[in-house]
């Protein structure tokens, strides 16, 4: 049981600073200011990690590399910290392991964002966070609103783009208990 709550606190933490840092890749990418409320949010969340590493690695123009890279770091240092605890550990896993849990967390962000868009969009009030939140969600739902029209007046790409990453979750985290088990295995 006391592994069971360190890993979910574990889990929490690396989640919100880790989605942090890649909300923060992402808005880069898109070009957004940090300069509204969300931006400043995921600055106060990420800078800590995220500046020190932009010294040693330097960023394109619009890929934010150490954001992406502290992020990977964050999904590493909780994968060893688990091997470490549990006692069960498959070093060579380690880096894929981490890949992985950046992949879903990445999946996990857009998700968040499509969500706090819909749900924001319902409220009829038009503010500077729904605003960023609709910038940050359209180019994710661009695709599935050229094909999927609204029925009833009512746009469905959200839900459906959400159950499609949902799907890509299960996959990457059958993926990654695979290779986990592998670690259990080599290590047990």
């Amino acid at each position: 049981m006391p592994i069971q709550i360190l890993a979910f606190l574990l889990d929490i933490a690396v989640t919100l600073v880790g989605g942090a840092c890649l909300l923060r890749l992402y808005m880069r990418w898109q070009r957004m200011s940090f300069g509204n409320p969300v931006g400043r949010f995921v600055q106060a969340l990420s800078d800590w990690l995220v500046v020190p590493l932009q010294r040693l690695v330097p960023n394109d123009r619009r890929l934010d590399v150490a954001s992406l890279l502290a992020g990977w770091l964050l999904k590493l240092l909780q994968f060893a910290a688990l091997m470490l605890v549990t006692g069960l550990a498959n070093w060579a896993a380690l880096p894929l392991l981490a890949l992985l849990g950046v992949a879903k967390l990445a999946v996990s962000v857009a998700t968040a964002i499509v969500i706090v868009a819909a749900v924001l969009s319902w409220m009829g009030q038009r503010t500077l966070v729904s605003d960023v939140f609709d910038r940050l969600s359209e180019p994710l739902l661009a695709p599935l609103r050229r094909v999927v029209r609204p029925v009833g007046g009512v746009d469905l790409s959200p839900l459906l783009l959400v159950v499609a990453l949902q799907v890509v979750g299960m996959v990457l985290g059958g993926v990654q208990a695979q290779l986990y088990g592998a670690a259990v295995m080599v290590g047990g």
